[in-house]
């Protein structure tokens, strides 16, 4: 009894270690997102320390019980900083960390609404859009095998048909011998045809065949893009969708056409994904993850914060505040229409960011204020910052310059000087003339190597180029102090 009392009572911490073990074992920490973020981002530490808590929190949110769990809503994120220093980048690697939806929409597009402005829902249309391709490709991946053996039996009928069942259709007794010898006939062919059928796949397998063109049908596509002229429309974008949703339901024509064996194999694949893909179950998914796991990540929000005068009182352009009131109940959380069925918004990460130079995050609304309650201030780039954005990510531009040298039979590479030269560069231009952050780096190394990656495929194939400190010097060192032309060059 007493053995049974013990077990009993530690029950409760068993399922709970369950929990813990079920978190950490699947998911990243927040120190863990941090680190995998460190790898394609220098610096930055508070916004990506906020960003990673966030994240860690809607899996926490999932294992909460279900009376506080629609309770319980995102801390959405304001970043402020001047452009270049990372804001895009972390709130996007984030969203393939979570392998969750995730679209970029610009503030400033929504300042006209009504009038040329898009509307404000259309951003969850685009995000759902984006969560039913994701989960597509997901099971696309997972039946892949299956399409691709459908696809080879198609082939097959199509190089060698099958062979006719008996034509004969009487059994009167004066052709009962020859419709033996038929049916006889008719199982040796059979059994040759599946030799035919077993060698034609072993050379379609071994990839000989692959140039051989076939004749074939294929499904017209003619109605796709019939109702893309609704997009833009604002209101109309819906219609567009139902329309369209209502054309798919139609038979597709089909047309003859002679193609390869290796591009009748990708269409037929294609086809047979669409047949083993359950729509219904995709759309469901999708929108669920939308729900649960989507990422919206508003950029140049300090562009519709309207900036006080200096008499108090608000600026003449009062869109500004409007695209604020329309951009509030889907923060707040609110039911919307898309072609897919209702979305919820309650429980969507928002992530807004803005230089912030003029307007201040209070000039916002006090209402779309409090639904950001997380403010986290990215820093300027320095020159130590801008040496290891060159070198260290996984992504790093001199390590991409590199890759596509080396396609040409070139081996380039840079001293370590040289490193340090351009980071100078970049940090004296984004002072001098205008503060671009990262963004510079691109310019200066475009400058640096434009006349090199001209005349390499003729001049210069299966070399090794060392760029050092006087070749930076050389090249950028007149740009550099004329400001004017700097303006225009970097």
């Amino acid at each position: 009894m007493k053995d049974q009392k013990v077990e009993n009572t530690s029950e409760p911490y068993e399922q709970k270690a369950a929990v813990k073990t079920l978190i950490s074992s699947e998911f990243l920490t927040p120190s863990e997102i941090v680190a995998r973020l460190d790898k394609y981002i220098i610096g930055q530490h508070e916004a990506k320390k906020a960003v990673a808590i966030a994240l860690r929190n809607r899996l926490r949110r999932q294992n909460v019980s279900d009376d506080l769990r629609d309770e319980i809503m995102p801390n959405n994120i304001i970043m402020i900083g001047p452009t270049g220093v990372g804001k895009t980048e972390i709130a996007r690697r984030l969203a393939k960390l979570a392998k969750a939806p995730f679209v970029k929409v610009e503030a400033s597009k929504f300042t006209e609404v009504g009038y040329v402005g898009r509307d404000v829902e259309s951003m969850i249309r685009d995000l759902t859009d984006q969560a039913v391709n994701m989960v597509r490709n997901e099971k696309s991946q997972e039946v892949k095998e299956k399409a691709a053996a459908l696809a080879e039996e198609r082939l097959l009928d199509i190089l060698l048909p099958t062979v006719p069942s008996s034509p004969y259709e009487h059994e009167d007794e004066q052709v009962e011998s020859a419709i033996g010898k038929a049916k006889q006939d008719t199982d040796i062919e059979e059994a040759v045809n599946r030799k035919s059928r077993e060698k034609m796949l072993e050379r379609l397998r071994s990839g000989r065949m692959e140039d051989r063109q076939i004749e074939m049908e294929i499904s017209g596509d003619s109605q796709g893009g019939m109702m893309q002229i609704f997009g833009p429309l604002g209101q109309m974008e819906e219609l567009g969708g139902i329309m369209q949703d209502l054309m798919s339901g139609l038979p597709k024509k089909r047309k003859k056409r002679r193609v390869t064996i290796s591009e009748a194999r990708k269409i037929l694949e294609q086809e047979e994904v669409q047949k083993l893909i359950d729509m219904d179950a995709v759309v469901k998914e999708a929108v669920q993850k939308v729900e649960e796991s989507g990422i919206v990540f508003v950029d140049e929000i300090d562009k519709i914060a309207a900036p006080t005068t200096g008499g108090g009182g608000k600026g003449p352009d009062v869109s500004r505040e409007g695209v604020q009131r329309d951009l509030l109940p889907i923060v707040e959380g609110s039911n919307v229409a898309t072609k897919h069925g209702m979305v919820k918004t309650d429980h969507v990460l928002f992530i807004a960011s803005g230089a912030f130079h003029v307007a201040k995050p209070s000039d916002l609304i006090p209402e779309l204020q409090g639904r950001f309650p997380i403010r986290v201030e990215l820093n300027n780039l320095t020159e130590e910052d801008f040496y290891k954005i060159l070198t260290q990510p996984k992504n790093a531009l001199i390590k991409q310059y590199k890759a596509l040298l080396q396609t040409e039979g070139v081996e380039l590479d840079f001293t370590d000087d040289a490193i340090a030269e351009l980071a100078s560069v970049a940090a004296q231009v984004n002072e001098s003339v205008e503060n671009i952050g990262a963004r510079r780096l691109h310019t200066i190394m475009t400058n640096l190597l434009e006349e090199m990656m001209f005349a390499i495929p003729e001049k210069c194939s299966d070399e090794k180029i060392l760029i050092d400190k006087p070749m930076v010097v050389d090249k950028l060192d007149k740009i550099i102090k004329d400001r004017d032309l700097s303006q225009y060059i970097l």
